[in-house]
């Protein structure tokens, strides 16, 4: 996240796409205590946006998918020394589009926090450093 989301409470929303059991994540650069970070492709709500809307512009924005709402699948909040998120996780089905990485415009003209855009199983996640991903994930993947 960048620092102008430091200090204040910020409202994300995720989607969780699996498909052949496996999930697509997005690269972070410069998160997390590894310096880079991989998790559900999703942002920041907007004012006057629906949750819905902020998670098919997000994941349009990233991967170039236009993707289904599905169902609510779990909250989870993250708080550090400067960042206090709110993150709702939803599933989300693929309607069309062909999976490539994107950018995140709140970024636009600074450094690229998004580096790369992959699809993970259980047994490529489970050879990663905990720290190397969303702690949530695992509740997604069943293990």
């Amino acid at each position: 996240m960048g620092l102008q989301f430091a200090h204040k409470v910020r409202i994300r929303v995720c989607g969780i796409l699996i498909e052949n059991e496996r999930i697509l994540l997005v690269k972070h650069e410069g998160l997390g205590k590894l310096g880079t970070f991989w998790s559900p492709p999703g942002g920041g709500v907007e004012f006057g946006e629906t949750v819905e809307e902020t998670l098919q512009r997000e994941f349009l924005e990233e991967t170039g998918l236009e993707v289904k709402c599905g169902p609510f699948i779990l909250f989870h909040e993250h708080i550090d020394s400067r960042f206090h998120a709110l993150e709702l996780f939803f599933k989300v089905d693929r309607i069309k589009g062909v999976e490539i990485l994107g950018s995140d415009p709140e970024m636009e003209g600074k450094k690229a926090m998004l580096v790369d855009l992959k699809r993970f199983g259980k047994v490529e996640l489970l050879s990663m450093p905990l720290e190397a991903y969303h702690k949530r994930i695992p509740d997604f993947l069943g293990f």
